[in-house]
């Protein structure tokens, strides 16, 4: 007769329930990117209250950077996944950190091309975790 472990580990589902918190918060992040370059062009343009929803934005992109990064640690402590999504998720919140020291300084020669990496950044993120679970198909690099 076999023993049956008393508690199966759910590395499956929690994997997959992770993967899309992981998926929507990597959504909100590369919008709130998106949006927070669309300020910056109202700034860059003038607009009277440029500067405020560019300011009050950036902490909007902070807060999707961190919960990116709290669902990363989740997925890896208890749900068994991999830290490499930490590993990630940290240079996004430097980046988001850095960039909101040099907008406040108003360092626009350091700002707008970080802000552009940022973006890409988080765009790349965001492809890989909505391809990341599919099997290559035939002719596929893998």
């Amino acid at each position: 007769m076999s023993v049956q472990p008393i508690l199966k580990s759910p590395p499956r589902a929690g994997r997959r329930s992770f993967q899309r918190l992981m998926r929507i918060t990597l959504t909100l992040q590369s919008l709130t990117i998106l949006v927070q370059a669309v300020t910056a062009g109202l700034l860059l343009a003038s607009v009277p209250d440029g500067r405020a929803v560019h300011s009050m934005l950036a902490g909007a992109v902070l807060l999707c950077v961190l919960l990116n990064l709290g669902v990363a640690i989740l997925a890896w402590r208890p749900g068994g996944g991999s830290p490499r999504l930490i590993l990630k998720s940290i240079p996004m919140l430097l980046f988001t950190l850095v960039q909101m020291a040099l907008g406040y300084a108003r360092v626009r020669e350091l700002h707008v091309p970080i802000g552009v990496l940022m973006f890409g950044a988080s765009t790349m993120l965001l492809i890989q975790a909505w391809n990341g679970d599919r099997p290559a198909r035939d002719g596929e690099a893998s």
